[in-house]
């Protein structure tokens, strides 16, 4: 069975989060008014919705992210430099470094939380180091 991946996230600003996104270098599927659709590969998208949309689709309050964390957004890449440059790029953007960098356990990872205070991670995995 094959499956697509659409994450959906509340956003206080659809604009600013579609220039943090845009800044990271996503491409987009679509954006209305109310919503947009950032393409991270062919079989996953994640939808930022504006809370009031958001909040449609859901029975209980929406989580704060800035002052909980429900879910650690991870993006595999293929190499160190990827992982850095995208990190870099997200700080560039406004986002905010989340942990110290990791190499362990076969992995290298950088965090960051992007302008709603949602946490991402940048991996790859690695040789391990001998």
């Amino acid at each position: 069975m094959s499956m697509t991946l659409f994450v959906n996230l509340p956003v206080e600003n659809l604009d600013r989060s579609n220039a943090f996104f845009t800044d990271l270098g996503f491409p987009f599927f679509g954006m209305t008014d109310d919503l947009a659709s950032v393409i991270i590969n062919e079989r996953t998208q994640v939808m930022l919705l504006k809370k009031p949309i958001f909040a449609t689709y859901i029975n209980n309050e929406i989580a704060d992210p800035t002052k909980s964390t429900q879910v650690v957004l991870a993006l595999g890449l293929e190499d160190r430099a990827q992982v850095d440059g995208l990190f870099e790029k997200a700080i560039a953007a406004g986002a905010a470094p989340a942990g110290e960098t990791r190499e362990e356990d076969g992995r290298y990872q950088r965090g960051f939380t992007d302008l709603d205070g949602h946490r991402w991670e940048a991996l790859c995995l690695v040789a391990p180091t001998t």
